[in-house]
């Protein structure tokens, strides 16, 4: 699956689901779970873009983009969050739990799409 083709995916399961709790959350954690769904979503494209770009190289390489992503996306994730609770005030619990929600979901999904293709011996890109 192409780089856009999976955004598209994302965005689409982000879209649905945040809309269909939307009415239940008051308006701070509605900020908060945009927030933590925008955050998931970067992460989840970063990763995804990572995984096509090493898989075209070698062992070493794709190791170093998949493990040294990790570790730049990761203090991104920290920095974002600290940041939106200190400077922003959003409601922690609400972030918290969008945010990780969210990349449970895609990470299962990168997982499951990375693991089909390599199962029939195909290309991840």
């Amino acid at each position: 699956m192409s780089l856009a083709r999976y955004a598209v995916v994302v965005l689409i399961i982000a879209g649905a689901s945040l809309a269909a709790v939307w009415g239940l959350l008051d308006p701070a954690a509605r900020q908060a779970a945009m927030v933590g769904a925008l955050l998931a979503l970067l992460n989840t494209l970063a990763a995804y873009a990572l995984a096509l770009w090493g898989e075209r190289r070698s062992t070493t390489a794709f190791l170093g983009a998949v493990l040294g992503g990790m570790v730049g996306r990761m203090a991104f994730l920290l920095a974002a969050v600290v940041a939106a609770v200190l400077a922003l005030g959003l409601p922690k619990v609400p972030l918290a739990l969008t945010l990780l929600g969210y990349f449970l979901v895609f990470l299962i999904l990168e997982l499951a799409i990375l693991h089909k293709k390599t199962s029939r011996g195909e290309s991840v890109r």
